[in-house]
């Protein structure tokens, strides 16, 4: 069989996820590299939990907004900061991984303004939910694993919206939300868990919900259903 010897050696990323990847690649490398002692001098050692301290989302502080309207305004970039700074380099990669190969399958499909939206919208989701359903916990919540469930969401929506891809079955288009899910609960039983979970199911709530209007088509298809009912 015949090779493209002009074709790359991987599969290029569409430029929209390397852009929302690169600050994350970025902020860990410095991170990385102050703990390793090659920057930052005897300060670098504490970048890491400085990072954590300055753009975490802490669930009190974000309870205390609720019920202020916002108040302290100048604390609200945390609900979408929170991403940039991980608990440790292997954390790190792992989400990058996952993002650049989430990213990959729901660019191809969605328009690069359509990624941004299932990225945000479950990057804030996420953080709400952490915030005020468990507005006691004093651990903040960092790492970019509410995003990246945004975008495990709406390929689950590609897959849930094309039978060809589920082999006619659309409910099996949610198996890779309910091993992951399940995974977390083995290990959380083990190995002791947080309460990252609550971010994470409500990133991929907000990822697939949002799919049905940015997905091409989507609001075509939503509207016939609506009018269906």
């Amino acid at each position: 069989m015949d090779q493209d010897r002009n074709a790359p050696p991987l599969n290029p990323l569409p430029a929209i996820v390397w852009v929302l990847a690169l600050p994350l690649i970025a902020v860990e490398v410095l991170v990385s590299l102050a703990e390793g002692g090659l920057i930052g001098g005897a300060a670098g050692i504490g970048w890491r939990l400085q990072g954590v301290e300055r753009f975490g989302l802490f669930p009190q502080l974000l309870a205390q907004q609720w019920q202020t309207g916002g108040a302290p305004y100048d604390q609200l970039f945390r609900l979408v900061s929170y991403p940039l700074v991980h608990g440790s380099a292997t954390h790190a990669i792992f989400a990058l991984v996952i993002l650049l190969a989430l990213g990959k399958m729901v660019g191809e499909a969605f328009r690069w303004w359509a990624v941004v939206a299932v990225v945000a919208v479950a990057t804030v989701a996420g953080a709400v939910a952490y915030g005020l359903f468990i507005p006691d916990l004093k651990l903040p919540l960092i790492g970019a694993y509410p995003p990246v469930y945004g975008l495990i969401g709406a390929f689950t929506y590609l897959r849930w919206t094309n039978p060809a891809r589920t082999g006619g079955n659309k409910y099996r288009a949610f198996s890779m939300i309910g091993i992951l899910m399940g995974l977390q609960l083995v290990f959380g039983l083990l190995f002791g868990g947080g309460w990252t979970w609550v971010a994470e199911l409500a990133g991929f709530v907000a990822g697939f919900a949002i799919s049905f209007v940015v997905s091409p088509g989507g609001i075509r298809r939503l509207t016939a259903r609506m009018r269906q009912r």
